[in-house]
């Protein structure tokens, strides 16, 4: 049929948009789910550290895992009472931070005195008058706390992830009869857990070191919430490119209200901007590398797709699910094609190819 490419085009274009009205509309059963997947990725990958431990490896998988289960829903319950207990104390002394920051500014004004200025007084009409830092703020953080409303399911979920892991692969081949489908769709299940594993487990290990170096930073400023901002520190440098800035931000900004000092917050500035060049410019590129292998432009698209989508928590899932579609894309040979232009180098997994059909005449 000479309507066959387009029939099948304007199938894909419905597929395509049915897959985005469901993503977003099943955001609240589909986030935690997917939580939990990505998180199981990294509990694996801490499960076979520990089997490399002398001690540790004539132990039984069921215990390793219960182990690392445990490990991960202890931190992440403590995770989210630091994060709910610090948001409570954070608009309790937002006011404060308001007026200290406005009288810094009218400060400013004063030395320079900007306050007779028809310019200046444009500016603050613009400006000061219309800060609300609680509101702005509360906005802000809103993100982080609809992320820990899922912390209960995502726990649940992946225990049982984790439980069904070791049957999953034999559930898998079972369920496809055809021999060369299984075999394929395997491989690259496999090379899912391999890849995403150890990126997740990795950049988890570079976001913790990061996480505490930024402490002592804030700790040695005397600075409101450091446990928390350290916390969001680490966990904004899952996001590509955004996090690390937004990460720097933040606690520059509010600590600027808090002490209503220039000088110490372009202080704390450089020292936290200097430790996420550390990281970002030495440990992420040696630990991480580029095993996920997408293109800069895919990053910045897949992070403004999944952001739009699912907010914060999307941002920060972005790259391990991009890279999931990016591998399962470069297993089929019709789509094969979508997967080289998402990646940034063109060294896609070999796979044996069907000979030309001339080859395949004369070989008969």
């Amino acid at each position: 049929m000479k309507d066959a490419p387009l029939v099948t085009l304007v199938l894909a274009v419905i597929l395509v948009m049915a897959l985005g009205w469901l993503l977003v509309v099943g955001r609240p059963i589909l986030l935690p789910i997917v939580t939990a997947a990505i998180s199981v990725y990294v509990m694996g990958s801490a499960t076979e550290a520990l089997r490399r431990q002398p001690v540790l490896r004539h132990l039984p998988t069921l215990i390793l895992r219960s182990v690392v289960l445990i490990a991960f829903s202890l931190a992440v319950v403590v995770l989210a009472l630091v994060v709910t207990s610090t948001i409570t104390d954070i608009v309790a002394v937002l006011p404060k931070y308001q007026a200290n920051l406005i009288a810094m500014l009218e400060r400013i004004a004063d030395r320079y005195d900007l306050d007779s200025a028809e310019l200046w007084q444009e500016i603050r009409s613009m400006t000061i008058d219309r800060i609300n830092l609680q509101s702005l703020t509360l906005s802000i953080l809103g993100g982080f706390t609809a992320f820990g409303a899922t912390i209960f399911l995502v726990i649940v979920y992946a225990a049982f992830m984790m439980s069904e892991r070791t049957v999953f692969m034999r559930k898998l081949s079972a369920a496809l009869a055809n021999e060369d489908s299984a075999a394929q769709t395997i491989q690259a299940v496999t090379d899912i857990n391999r890849k995403i594993g150890d990126y997740l487990a990795v950049k988890t290990l570079v976001n913790l070191i990061l996480g505490v170096v930024s402490w002592v930073i804030l700790w040695s400023f005397n600075v409101d919430f450091a446990l928390f901002w350290a916390i969001v520190i680490g966990l904004l440098n899952y996001i590509p490119y955004v996090g690390s800035l937004l990460g720097v931000l933040f606690p520059s900004v509010l600590s600027l209200a808090q002490f209503g000092s220039i000088p110490t917050s372009a202080a704390l500035t450089v020292l936290l901007t200097g430790a996420q060049m550390t990281v970002g410019g030495v440990l992420d590129p040696r630990l991480v590398g580029r095993q996920l292998n997408l293109s800069p432009f895919v990053v910045l698209t897949a992070l403004s797709f999944w952001s739009s989508l699912w907010g914060i928590p999307g941002a920060i899932l972005a790259i391990p699910l991009t890279s999931i579609v990016a591998i399962i894309l470069s297993r089929f040979e019709a789509t094969r094609f979508v997967a080289i232009l998402l990646a940034e180098r063109v060294d896609m997994p070999s796979r044996e190819r069907r000979p030309p059909p001339d080859a395949r005449k004369a070989a008969e």
